[in-house]
């Protein structure tokens, strides 16, 4: 028996106390990182709560210093989205892992945290409430709240709530925290994580205001927004013993075993239901709620095992697709060359995934001494850990020689996305993506793709600048051949002068032929070059 010296102390902890002893777990882990990730979260709610719905985002971030003694800043980010029901408000603001649903479906945030890890940072350095102001999309008023998060019993803590009219009709949220953070640090990582926003989001327009005072304006340069993403039921291959006891406990009704898999699952039709049940030793008629645990994972063992389920639906995905890649592409970096690919779906472990690829080469892209990388999760720019991220090792192994990049520095930027209803994160931070074997392959296809558009590009474009060089020279002695042929035709220089222009003409055409210039105009410009 333990002394009273040797005894430990044991006692539960709520989801939102175990993140608040853990923040660097969700990125929090100093003032500067703080305040980037900050913005981040709200930012990605605020875009969740536009283009999926339809709308054109219109976003408007503002960070202010609020106390000189200390860096307390206030930060406020404004959408244009569909709004939150004000019953909905307190617990989508001020209770963590809270979440609605077990349906499947692409988003930016995950783990039920994201603007909750932010409220619970802000509460840890400073005194003040998250203020959150919402009107559902036709609402006649806007509601505002004034809240806490009860961190002991991981519940909304009301401090104050109101409402007021809505005779503009704005529909939207605006969510205002105070952080500790350091803004010397974390401007550049913020800038830089709202400008490749937009680049994956060209149909969004952003608004910035600094503590400096700056106030940039980042223009929507498309009215094209991508598909939204489709709720769909989880997939066989990608559920566990968990999961499918929260699926069977939040039933609205009773259902045997075979109904269960039938409504519950997709790729589960009668044939392959009455597979499952033998092959597990069930019975048909159980009811799903009696299950135990051990029948449970029987099921699971066999579900892993059953190699005749139709791959995971991609109508769970919300793609940016190549049109919409290019333009944010085009738009920002003002390149010579762009090109773009969407991968077709493929599945990891139950989980569908599409990889999209975009390259811009030269024009006002600088030359850097490596590959300009942007990678983006469900639309989400990773600024942090770029170098253990599996994108930025496909890259770095690519032999950009072999696709006529002759070598660094070289003006090229590669941008990969993936989305999927599970992303492989390698930490809750949600930086940068592990290495799996699937989405790699798919990683390294995808650049290679776009990467021989390019090569064809500078192919073409080596043999042009060949034929001008070449042009040059001839250019040098046409006119000479030309005068010297008019005056052999006429029989005296007099006569020559109607023989000239025509004679000079024809060896310009001649000429274009053997280089294969089809404009005669590049001629031309080819003279002015040469004189």
């Amino acid at each position: 028996m333990l002394s009273a010296a040797t005894r430990e102390k044991f006692s539960s902890l709520s989801p939102a106390e175990f993140f608040k002893r853990n923040p660097e777990l969700v990125g929090f882990s100093n003032p500067a990182r703080a305040l980037y990730q900050s913005v981040r979260e709200l930012v990605e709610n605020s875009l969740d709560a536009t283009d999926i719905h339809g709308i054109l985002p219109v976003i408007k971030v503002s960070i202010w210093r609020e106390e000189q003694d200390r860096e307390v800043y206030r930060v406020t980010v404004e959408d244009n989205g569909i709004g939150i029901p004000p019953s909905v408000v307190p617990n989508a603001f001020a209770k963590v892992l809270y979440s609605s649903k077990y349906i499947i479906r692409q988003s930016r945030g995950m783990y039920g945290l994201g603007v909750k890890a932010v409220v619970m940072y802000s509460q840890m350095y400073q005194d003040k409430p998250v203020e959150v102001f919402s009107s559902p999309l036709g609402s006649k008023r806007i509601y505002g709240f004034k809240l806490k998060i009860d961190i002991s019993r991981n519940e909304p803590q009301i401090i104050e709530r109101f409402s007021i009219e809505n005779p503009s009709g704005w529909h939207g949220t605006a969510v205002t925290v105070h952080i500790l953070g350091d803004w010397s640090r974390s401007k550049q990582k913020i800038y830089e994580y709202i400008r490749r926003t937009h680049v994956i989001t060209p149909y969004s327009e952003f608004v910035v205001i600094d503590p400096e005072g700056n106030a940039i304006h980042l223009q929507r340069f498309t009215q094209k927004i991508p598909k939204p993403p489709q709720e769909v039921k989880p997939h066989p291959y990608g559920v566990d013993i968990e999961l499918i006891k929260q699926m069977i406990s939040s039933l609205r009704r009773e259902l045997d075993l075979r109904d269960f898999l039938i409504s519950e699952f997709q790729g589960i039709g009668e044939v392959t239901a009455n597979h499952l049940i033998e092959m597990s030793g069930l019975k048909a008629n159980k009811k799903a709620s009696k299950l135990t645990d051990q029948e449970i994972s029987k099921l699971v063992e066999v579900m892993k095992k059953y190699e005749g389920f139709r791959p995971p639906s991609p109508e769970a995905l919300s793609y940016i697709g190549e049109e919409i890649m290019e333009i944010g592409l085009r738009e920002t970096f003002k390149p010579e060359f762009v090109a773009a690919s969407t991968r077709k779906p493929k599945a990891y472990s139950g989980h569908p995934f599409i990889v999209e690829v975009g390259i811009a080469y030269g024009g006002q892209i600088q030359p850097v001494e490596e590959p300009t990388v942007l990678r983006y999760a469900n639309k989400i720019p990773l600024i942090y850990d770029e170098k253990s991220d599996v994108i930025w090792k496909v890259v770095e192994e690519i032999d950009w020689k072999r696709y006529g990049v002759e070598g660094f520095p070289a003006p090229l930027v590669v941008s990969v996305h993936l989305c999927s209803t599970k992303v492989p994160y390698k930490s809750a931070g949600k930086e940068s993506i592990a290495d799996v074997e699937e989405i790699e392959k798919e990683i390294r296809n995808g650049v290679m793709e776009v990467a021989r558009e390019l090569r064809e590009y500078l192919v073409e474009k080596r043999k042009e600048e060949e034929s001008k060089r070449k042009a040059i020279v001839y250019m040098k002695y046409i006119p000479e051949v030309s005068r010297s042929l008019a005056i052999f035709k006429a029989g005296s220089k007099e006569r020559a002068d109607h023989a000239y222009p025509i004679i000079l003409n024809l060896l310009k055409q001649v000429v274009a032929r053997k280089l294969n210039i089809k404009d005669l105009q590049l001629m031309e410009e080819v003279k002015v070059e040469s004189v």
